[in-house]
């Protein structure tokens, strides 16, 4: 499979715990069932046995870390709220999520595996170009996604600045940790393991749960997936993460034009091509 961190292959057994995390994410936020809890303590359990057998190193350590940060963001529900209490609660359990695995691997096990690496160098050409198609895209495909399936009315419906403004940063600063939790932390702990396509795909399935829950469903997930997935991999690509956000940011400003003309057609004109829906 791949070379563990103190040089032992991780054997193939070592895919059923991750697996196990993964789908333990995808009942909690997809399901919306507390039977999640179960695969995500039966994965860590296996991968700590995995450890013990020579199939991997550091696996149940990992998994630990994920199974923790996402039994923090269980507590709340993701149900877009921008009132006070609500900010206040995603602010305290994306920022835990993202905080306590970077504090325990750190300072707890002195792991140095998560990191926020800002700075990539020059971008190159064909990164500019792929910024400019991924906005090309979401302009065309998010009105009809919206508009078409009604998933708009899962974010409120804002009618004053000051709600403008909160919906704005709301949904940014999601697409920011996004990146920090399902990128910098969980794809990259699982890349310890995993060749990086398999890794991408574990982390996916948890990142797209999560969209789930937060309000990207009906079909959301033909178009969360694929986002998903080229988010790790221009990720592993680029080695960026100042421009990975970038992306991901640009397209959640499409987000947010979608979901106030959707509520607003007249006061906010801009997606001709979906009039009438």
């Amino acid at each position: 499979m791949t070379i563990a961190a103190e040089g032992s292959p991780t054997k193939p057994i070592a895919i059923v715990p991750a697996a196990l995390v993964t789908i333990g994410a995808i009942l909690l936020f997809w399901v919306l069932t507390d039977w999640g809890y179960l695969p995500l303590v039966v994965g860590v359990i296996g991968g700590i046995l995995t450890d013990r057998a020579g199939a991997s190193s550091k696996l149940g350590q990992d998994l630990s870390v994920v199974a923790i940060a996402l039994t923090w963001i269980s507590f709340i529900s993701l149900h877009a709220d921008i009132s006070n209490a609500g900010i206040a609660g995603f602010t305290i359990a994306l920022g835990g999520a993202v905080i306590l695995p970077y504090t325990i691997t750190r300072w707890g096990s002195k792991d140095r595996r998560i990191r926020f690496p800002w700075a990539g160098g020059r971008w190159t050409k064909r990164m500019w170009t792929y910024i400019v198609v991924v906005v090309l895209a979401a302009y065309l495909i998010l009105p009809f996604y919206f508009l078409t399936s009604g998933v708009y009315r899962n974010w409120p419906a804002v009618q004053d600045w000051d709600m403008i403004a909160r919906l704005f940063l709301g949904v940014n600063a999601v697409g920011l940790w996004d990146e920090l939790f399902f990128i910098c932390t969980v794809y990259t702990l699982l890349m310890r393991h995993f060749r990086p396509w398999l890794a991408n795909i574990l982390q996916a399935g948890i990142f797209v749960s999560f969209l789930w829950e937060l309000g990207y469903q009906s079909w959301g997930p033909l178009l969360t997936i694929p986002f998903a997935l080229v988010q790790g991999a221009i990720f592993s690509w680029t080695q960026n993460l100042l421009y990975v956000v970038t992306v991901h940011l640009l397209f959640d400003a499409v987000v947010f034009l979608v979901i106030v003309h959707a509520h607003f057609p007249e006061a906010l004109p801009i997606f001709p091509l979906v009039r009438g829906f």
